[in-house]
């Protein structure tokens, strides 16, 4: 496991009191013919979302490790989630996911 699986599991059971977050799972590769195929969501879309329980409000979370650096996509992403009303940030830690998400 990864230092950010890590803290993305620490994240999601911190916050299961005040949120329902889910992981986001992507995969990209090539078929037998070689073909290059993704699934999954749009570049850039953070690794955890969801909603907040007390009000509904669509929760986005990119995690990064403390020396982590977004790229542009993700930027682009969390800002216009964050300018269309959701709760939407880069956490590093469960604290600034708790900050962020206004819990605990």
């Amino acid at each position: 496991m990864t230092e950010e699986h890590r803290i993305q599991n620490e994240i999601r059971l911190a916050l299961a009191d005040t949120c329902m977050i889910f992981r986001v799972n992507v995969f990209a590769g090539r078929t037998i013919d070689r073909r290059y195929i993704t699934s999954g969501v749009p570049k850039g879309f953070a690794d955890l979302f969801g909603f907040r329980k007390s009000d509904g409000r669509a929760v986005f979370i990119e995690v990064k490790t403390p020396n982590g650096k977004l790229s542009a996509e993700q930027v682009k992403f969390l800002e216009t989630m964050r300018n269309n009303g959701a709760v939407a940030g880069v956490c590093r830690s469960v604290e600034e996911a708790i900050k962020l998400t206004g819990g605990k």
